[in-house]
């Protein structure tokens, strides 16, 4: 049995796996984590994200299907639209180098609002993350077509044919 005493326990077959598991030791500090308040911090929750690490022997089509997901599956839909449209538009075409910025790009910061406001141009980006890729998505986030950028694109376009 499992649960707060009083509260009603319950089996721990009937409980999720992952309520199950350990508590997640804190991972080692990345090298940047966003801008912070000056404040103590103490209304803050830090949940630990495991540190990015590169993936140098991943296929080229299962890095563009992973980002491709990653780019869609965000934490805010201000850049699950933007990236999954930018990812749409550029990863058949990135080089391998290319990828591997953009990769880093929306893995390693651990505050999706960073991301967002360095390609609006809100905020300056960090000297690790100005690169070529940076430059696109900033191009790209301009929208000089003035394209309606409502929702993420649909799938069909994954089984077109290249133009």
């Amino acid at each position: 049995l499992a649960g707060p005493p009083g509260k009603g326990a319950q089996h721990l077959c009937s409980l999720p796996r992952w309520a199950l598991r350990r508590p997640v030791p804190p991972c080692a500090q990345r090298g940047y984590r966003g801008d912070s308040p000056s404040d103590s911090g103490k209304d803050m929750l830090e949940i630990p994200l495991p540190p990015w690490q590169e993936r140098p022997d991943e296929p080229l089509p299962t890095k563009r299907a992973r980002l491709l997901y990653e780019s869609r599956k965000r934490g805010m839909l201000e850049n699950c639209i933007l990236l999954s449209l930018f990812a749409k538009e550029n990863l058949n075409r990135m080089s391998e180098r290319q990828l591997n910025l953009y990769d880093r790009l929306i893995n390693e910061p651990s505050n999706d609002w960073d991301i967002y406001y360095w390609a609006t141009e809100a905020k300056p980006t960090p000297a690790v993350f100005e690169n070529e890729v940076m430059a696109m998505l900033r191009e790209f986030a301009k929208n000089k077509k003035r394209e309606q950028r409502l929702r993420q694109p649909d799938l069909e376009y994954l089984f077109e044919p290249p133009r």
